[in-house]
C-alpha cells in the first residue's frame, strides 16, 4: 500500500502542492506537456528550481496569456468578477480529462464557494470568481487533480497546518490571516498560526487539504521511497517549503484499519440498461466497489440498494455521480473501517501465456489467485476452457 504524507509545516497553497507532487513523478516534463493538451485556454504551466534557505524544491507558475500572476493571497475572489460557479463548472467539463478527475476539481470549487458563500452570507449560485485568479485556482486544482490521479495513493495524511498569522491585502481591504474562507475550510482540520507574519495557507490549498486528506497528524511509521518539494513564492526566515512523502507502509500497518466511505440509495424506477451503465461508469471513476442489492420498496414494488464504497475523502465526487446518473432524489453516507491485506503481483508462465498472479498478506493471513482477466484472455486465446489455464495454475 502506498501512502501520500504532506508536511505542511509552512501551510499549503495550489503551486506550493503542485511543485511537490511534480517531484514525485518520473519525467515531470512529460506531464507538464500532457497538461497543456487538455484545453485549458490561456494557460500554461512552467516549473523551475529554487532553493529556499538552501533546499531546493520545485517551483510551478501558472501564466496567464504568457504573464505571470499574482500571487492568490492578493487576489479578489468575490464580487468584482467575471465567472460564477456555473461558468467554471462548464470550462472544468470541457476539458480533455477523465470524469472521475473533472468530479474531483467540482468537489474541490464546490468548497470554495461554499466557504465564500458562507462568509460574504449569500448563496453559492451568487458567488464570482475573477477571471484571472480563477483560471490560475483552476490550474492549480486542476493540475493537483490530475497529479493524485496519476500517483493513485491508497490513502492521503497530512501534518497539522501552519496558517500563519497577520493580515493580508485583496479587494475588500485588509483581512485578517487566515483569511476568511480559508478560516471557514480550516474548520475540522487541526492549524495554528505559527511564529511567521505573513498568508502561509490560501483559499485553494485549503480546500485541496480538505477534500483530498484523509487524516491529520504526526506522520505515522512508514517507509519513504520519494520525496518531492514544493517551494512557496515568499522568502521567509524559515524555509517557504511543502513536502510531499511517497511511502509504503510498514511492516505492521495492515493491522490498522482505514476509514472508506459507504454511499447508499434505494431505486425502484430505473431500467436495468440505464442502471448497468451506472455501476459501470462509478467503476470507472474509480470506486473501491459497487454492487446492488434486492429489496422490496413501498407500494409492493420490487427496487435495489446501490452500494459504492470509495474512500472518504472521494465521497462527495461520488455522491454527485450517483445524483447524476440514478433516478434516486439523495444519497446516504456512512464511514466504515476496512482491514485491507497487503498486495503484490507476480507472473506465472504457462503453456497458454503469463498470467498474473495477485498475493495477498497481512493480519496473520496469506492468499493468492490467478488473475481472472489473464486466465480468460489466454482460455480465448488458445480455444480452452478456462478451467484448464486454472488447473495448470494449481499444479505448479
Amino acid at each position: 500500500m502506498k501512502t501520500l504524507y504532506l508536511e505542511c509545516n509552512m501551510g499549503c497553497s495550489g503551486d506550493m502542492l503542485l511543485g511537490a507532487l511534480l517531484e514525485l513523478l518520473p519525467d515531470p516534463q512529460q506531464w507538464l506537456d500532457r497538461f497543456h493538451q487538455i484545453g485549458l485556454p490561456r494557460v500554461r504551466l512552467e516549473q523551475s528550481t529554487q532553493a529556499k534557505c538552501g533546499i531546493y524544491g520545485t517551483h510551478v507558475s501558472v501564466l496567464i496569456d504568457g504573464s505571470l500572476e499574482e500571487t492568490e493571497g492578493s487576489r479578489d475572489y468575490h464580487h468584482h468578477a467575471h465567472h460564477d460557479l456555473g461558468h467554471l463548472s462548464d470550462l472544468i467539463r470541457a476539458l480533455a480529462i477523465p470524469d472521475r478527475v473533472k468530479e474531483q476539481a467540482l468537489a474541490v470549487y464546490q468548497l470554495l464557494a461554499e466557504a465564500e458563500s458562507q462568509v460574504h452570507r449569500t448563496t453559492v449560485e451568487q458567488i464570482h470568481f475573477h477571471e484571472v485568479g480563477s483560471l490560475d485556482a483552476v490550474a492549480d486544482i486542476v493540475g493537483v487533480c490530475l497529479l493524485l490521479d496519476e500517483l493513485r495513493p491508497d490513502g492521503i495524511l497530512a501534518s497539522p497546518v501552519v496558517a500563519g498569522s497577520g493580515s493580508v491585502h485583496c479587494a475588500h481591504g485588509i483581512l485578517p490571516v487566515p483569511a476568511p474562507a480559508t478560516a471557514v475550510l480550516l474548520q475540522g482540520i487541526p492549524w495554528r498560526s505559527g511564529d511567521l507574519e505573513g498568508e502561509l495557507c490560501t483559499p485553494t490549498g485549503a480546500a485541496l487539504l480538505k477534500h483530498f486528506v484523509q487524516s491529520f497528524g504526526p506522520m505515522p511509521t512508514l517507509t519513504v521511497e520519494r520525496i518531492g518539494i514544493g517551494t512557496g513564492q515568499k522568502d521567509f526566515p524559515q524555509a517557504n517549503l511543502l513536502r510531499a512523502f511517497w511511502c509504503s507502509s510498514a511492516v505492521d500497518a495492515p493491522t490498522a484499519p482505514r476509514q472508506i466511505a459507504e454511499l447508499r440509495c434505494t431505486l425502484d424506477d430505473m431500467t436495468g440498461e440505464d442502471l448497468g451503465f451506472a455501476v459501470q461508469l462509478l467503476l470507472d471513476a474509480g470506486a473501491l466497489d459497487v454492487y446492488t442489492l434486492p429489496i422490496q420498496m413501498k407500494k409492493n414494488r420490487p427496487g435495489i440498494i446501490l452500494c459504492v464504497t470509495c474512500p472518504v475523502a472521494d465521497s462527495d465526487a461520488f455522491a454527485r455521480l450517483m445524483l447524476r446518473h440514478t433516478t434516486t432524489a439523495g444519497v446516504r453516507k456512512q464511514v466504515a473501517e476496512r482491514y485491507p491485506l497487503q498486495v503484490r503481483f507476480s507472473q506465472a508462465d504457462t503453456p497458454y501465456g503469463p498470467v498474473r498472479i495477485k498475493h495477498y498478506a497481512g493480519l496473520e493471513a496469506e492468499k493468492s489467485k490467478p488473475e481472472f482477466e489473464d486466465l480468460a484472455r489466454a482460455a480465448r486465446e488458445h480455444n480452452v476452457p478456462i478451467a484448464a489455464v486454472r488447473s495448470f495454475l494449481s499444479k505448479r
